[in-house]
């Protein structure tokens, strides 16, 4: 019997730590883009809920954001009160959230980590998000992922 990656573990303990009700779902290959994860689940890339870690001069910021869009560093950076966003290294992201790159949950980060929601999520009824691992993600809400990362909604496009 295999067992589960410590990073999928670590996500499903802070998840039910934190009163999450939606279900993982562990795919039978790797996820790491909107489009494979929509393809997989039989969903819109919109439901999809990209989380996209930012260095923003040193520091962490997550964007949570619709896979139907790119995010806009200008706006987000002016809307989050930063100067300047720039896309992380996968050393950053490894450092700040403990996932890699493909699989970096909103949740169960060595530290917390400022999170901000897009606006376009709350369109579907149902999201689907990273669970730790690239092939591992979980069903949940817009409602839902405001309330376990306490993340504001903005517009990130």
């Amino acid at each position: 019997m295999a067992t589960e990656h410590p990073s999928i573990t670590r996500f499903r303990t802070e998840h039910s730590r934190l009163g999450g009700r939606g279900d993982v779902v562990i795919l039978p290959d790797s996820v790491h883009t909107a489009a494979l994860a929509a393809e997989a689940l039989g969903c819109e890339v919109g439901a999809i809920a990209n989380s996209l870690l930012f260095d923003a001069e040193g520091a962490p910021v997550l964007v949570l954001t619709s896979g139907a869009h790119r995010v806009d560093t200008a706006l987000v950076g002016r809307t989050v009160g930063v100067e300047r966003l720039t896309r992380a290294t996968p050393e950053f992201v490894k450092q700040h959230t403990g996932q890699a790159i493909g699989g970096v949950s909103p949740i169960a980060h060595p530290a917390p980590v400022p999170t901000y929601l897009d606006s376009w999520l709350a369109r579907h009824d149902v999201v689907w998000a990273a669970a730790g691992h690239p092939a591992a993600v979980f069903s949940t809400t817009h409602a839902e992922l405001a309330a376990l990362t306490g993340a504001p909604t903005i517009d990130v496009a």
